[in-house]
């Protein structure tokens, strides 16, 4: 028996940098009294890597300040919780910065016009992560500490950084895994979400219209579609 989990899952790959642009102009949901049955059950908030972008460099323009970064963070965060309460916001870390690495990819690119100075360092990019986890700790919400939790692996700068900053797909598994963890331990886990279909315990020989009626109404819409 096939069984579909009441799951819908919004994926959101935005051509913007930062908290700052996020919370200015990529605020996509009404108020809960609007449009409360269409807001998803969970949102994923992973801001730093360009907001930690080192002033007076050559990716000047991505810089955010620190303290101005957190409360941006604030702000996306409050406004998910006014759109719905019950709403599960896990804030994640940027990754770490592999400053070899991000020299190796400059002269790759520019050649001998890169830039001498890094652009951006491990030990600023470890200052957002931070400031993440303060707020997280303040707001009382999930969290994962990317930042430190790649550096514990061995040769993680080659192995989860394809240029010294964008994940490879092991440090895309690396989120995956840290996200299916979060999830799992405030309840949100696959095993608890309510099957799309009844079970063919529940389902009338008789009346089996009826079983299927009460486990998954139709939308409105759904209802006006014709075969």
């Amino acid at each position: 028996m096939m069984c579909i989990q009441e799951l819908n899952r919004y994926k959101r790959r935005l051509s913007i940098h930062l908290t700052l642009m996020t919370q200015n102009y990529y605020y996509p949901m009404k108020n809960q009294e609007e449009s409360s049955r269409n807001h998803p059950a969970v949102a994923i908030i992973f801001f730093g890597a360009n907001d930690a972008a080192l002033s007076g460099r050559t990716s000047e323009r991505q810089h955010v300040p620190l303290e101005e970064y957190k409360e941006n963070l604030r702000k996306i965060v409050q406004h998910l919780k006014q759109c719905s309460p019950s709403m599960v916001v896990v804030i994640i870390t940027p990754p770490p910065i592999d400053e070899v690495g991000r020299k190796e990819y400059a002269r790759s690119i520019y050649g001998d016009k890169a830039m001498k100075l890094p652009e951006r360092t491990n030990e600023v990019t470890g200052e957002y992560a931070k400031k993440c986890l303060e707020l997280a700790l303040e707001l009382d919400l999930p969290s994962i500490n990317l930042w430190s939790k790649m550096q514990e692996t061995e040769g993680w700068q080659k192995r989860f950084l394809s240029d010294g900053l964008h994940l490879t797909p092991d440090g895309n598994a690396v989120v995956h895994g840290e996200v299916v963890r979060v999830l799992s331990e405030v309840w949100f886990s696959a095993d608890r979400l309510r099957c799309g279909f009844p079970h063919h315990s529940e389902i009338d020989g008789k009346d089996p219209e009826k079983a299927f009626r009460k486990q998954c109404p139709a939308a409105p819409e759904e209802n006006n579609i014709k075969a």
